[in-house]
């Protein structure tokens, strides 16, 4: 009898384990950068043993939850958290919760919002109204989410630089309505800032074990949309040695004997 754990997954299968872990997004367990790390790994899974791994550390388990839910656009007049920066700066980094829609505004001065280490108690939506005047605003996202950005930018620019999810997947969301005047609103992803220092998580670990043992190597994905290489492969890719190796040397000829000296 085939090990349970082996079985094959379906795509229903898939969706449900995602929508577990916006529910658990919501209640505050993923943030932003883990829920879409652990979703893309969702998409790629195979069997039932990985889909277990990616939830194992999460009430509910392997249980299948309710439909997928998206909650609508922020309606007019909603209350949002404001960052404001006028002729100075203001960052927001780290932990910290996102449960309304938020607003930045940046007037001769710089605004930065890092949503990777934010736990989204919205359903996996991210709101975010920007406004930059002879100003800044940059929002920082995990690569692997969906980046909705529209608005009007006057001499001045809005641009997305995220690797984004690939197309279909039911990944986290982050929408952005930009004004800028003679101003830059940017949404930039992992690959295009300063990527964060993450701890090898466990479930990473017999994730990494699984794939190992089905014989494929390393990390997939996980956040960046491409092949996550296996740490052992990043050091050897850091190691300057390694980028120009030197090519083998012909064995030399032995020297020949020198007459005795009289």
């Amino acid at each position: 009898m085939n090990d349970p754990g082996e079985m094959r997954v379906s795509d229903a299968e898939r969706e449900a384990i995602v929508e577990r872990l916006r529910v658990a997004s919501v209640e505050g367990r993923l943030t932003l950068g883990e829920l879409t790390e652990r979703t893309e790994a969702a998409y790629i899974a195979r069997t039932q043993a990985e889909l277990a791994v990616i939830t194992s550390d999460l009430p509910g388990g392997h249980s299948v939850p309710a439909p997928a839910y998206r909650p609508p656009p922020p309606e007019r007049g909603q209350v949002r958290r404001w960052f404001v920066a006028v002729m100075s700066s203001s960052k927001r980094r780290g932990s910290w919760r996102i449960d309304k829609p938020l607003g930045a505004v940046a007037v001769m001065g710089d605004v930065v919002l890092d949503l990777r280490q934010a736990e989204v108690r919205t359903g996996g939506v991210v709101d975010i109204m920007a406004t930059a005047v002879m100003g800044n605003v940059k929002i920082i996202v995990p690569d692997g989410v969906d980046v909705e950005l529209d608005g009007v930018a006057v001499m001045g620019d809005k641009k997305v630089q995220v690797n984004e999810a690939p197309p279909g997947t039911n990944a986290p969301l982050v929408r952005v309505r930009a004004y800028a005047v003679m101003g830059d609103v940017k949404v930039v992803g992992d690959s295009k800032t300063k990527p964060l220092k993450k701890a090898i998580a466990a479930w990473r670990k017999q994730w990494d074990e699984l794939r190992e043992l089905t014989g494929e190597q390393g990390h997939y994905g996980l956040g960046s949309g491409s092949q996550w290489l296996h740490p052992s492969h990043q050091e050897h890719l850091l190691d300057p040695r390694s980028w120009h190796p030197t090519p083998p040397q012909p064995p030399q000829p032995p020297h020949p004997p020198q007459p005795p000296r009289h």
